[in-house]
């Protein structure tokens, strides 16, 4: 099978870690019998650089005509010629929005993963990152309280600022069938979290949850207050498997889940249309500061590229032996500097990509 990917390096680290992401990519192609053909895309302050806009609508075009989309970083310059000295609808992340509102992603996927050989660097207590845990935050990308209406006005001589937010059910049910369809490739378990017991909208979510579940039998639903939920991320993350949630609580839950890992380097994510058109990204930034010095940390981005092969191309045994060569890395003892620790072997980032494709 042929695979168009749009390839989008981006900014600092973004290059580095895009091409050791293609080269396990070619690995698993060259393996399991697929050629996956890359056109690179710019987007953000090199877009900037070279057309005076974060995202050009060619650039865009050819994301929309490819398969799937793979991303290194946006951003990132600061000081002289700083791309943040210009207005927000031209600074490097507005490309991203762009894209995202372009591709139609309305699904974002943020994996929460403890590996064993990383358990000190969780910051929860022993016992509990001794249990371990594996969770996906789905959350809706392109509605409520972010997207609805709002203003700022003087009422009565007070200043006064409101935020609306609005779901309708299709909004609802499109994120809700997505989060079920990826228990069924996992552990068939959905947490759906919301605050019924005060909003409207999240008594119309948990309602259209209810009415989703019907279709899956197999999967276990439970629904869960947000504020408890963010309890439970801390107390007891390992009895999540998929949790679906909307846009705000889901902004905020993943990142929780990211921190309770204890190591972004090593988080990926995929945004997600529709159809099986995604974005895929690490959860991490730019780092200038140590770009073009072949120091980062490239797992996040080849995690994400396997997240690829499983959404967007249904090549799930591909994507498990991109995920099984890093866990092997990492029982082998081999880091990049950023989690380095004393009676390891470290490596460079093109170093980390040559050892996982050794062991794909």
């Amino acid at each position: 099978m042929k695979y168009q990917i749009a390839c989008i390096p981006g900014d600092g680290i973004g290059p580095e870690i895009v091409a050791e992401a293609k080269k396990v990519l070619d690995k698993i192609g060259s393996k399991f019998g697929h050629e996956f053909l890359y056109t690179e895309v710019l987007m953000g302050g090199v877009s900037i650089d070279a057309y005076g806009v974060p995202l050009t609508d060619e650039a865009l075009e050819t994301a929309r005509k490819s398969d799937a989309v793979l991303l290194g970083a946006v951003g990132g310059r600061v000081g002289v010629d700083s791309w943040y000295d210009l207005p927000p609808h031209l600074r490097p992340e507005a490309g991203l929005l762009a894209i995202r509102k372009g591709l139609g992603l309305f699904a974002n996927l943020r994996p929460s993963y403890l590996y064993p050989e990383l358990k000190k660097a969780c910051p929860l207590k022993e016992s509990i990152a001794d249990a371990g845990f594996d969770m996906m935050i789905v959350r809706e990308l392109t509605g409520g309280l972010y997207f609805g209406n709002r203003e700022t006005k003087e009422v009565d001589g007070v200043m006064t600022a409101v935020d609306t937010l609005t779901y309708n059910e299709n909004e609802i049910r499109r994120i809700v069938v997505k989060a079920f369809d990826i228990a069924m490739k996992r552990r068939k378990k959905v947490t759906s979290v919301d605050k019924a017991n005060v909003l409207d909208s999240s008594r119309l979510w948990r309602k259209i949850v209810a009415e989703v579940a019907k279709d899956y039998p197999e999967v276990t639903v439970e629904d869960m207050l947000v504020d408890n939920c963010a309890m439970q991320l801390v107390k007891d993350p390992a009895q999540f498997d998929v949790v679906v949630t909307e846009n705000m609580f889901g902004d905020i839950l993943s990142d929780e889940a990211s921190m309770v890992t204890g190591s972004i380097g090593m988080l990926s994510s995929a945004s997600l249309s529709e159809g099986k058109l995604g974005l895929y990204e690490p959860s991490h930034g730019a780092a200038p500061d140590i770009a073009g010095q072949n120091l980062a940390n490239p797992i996040a981005t080849i995690l994400s590229a396997a997240m690829m092969l499983r959404y967007s191309f249904d090549l799930d045994q591909e994507a498990d032996a991109v995920e099984a060569a890093v866990k092997q890395v990492l029982k082998d003892g081999i880091r990049t500097v950023d989690i380095m620790t004393e009676g390891c072997t470290q490596v460079s980032c093109s170093g980390m990509g040559d050892a996982i494709c050794d062991r794909i």
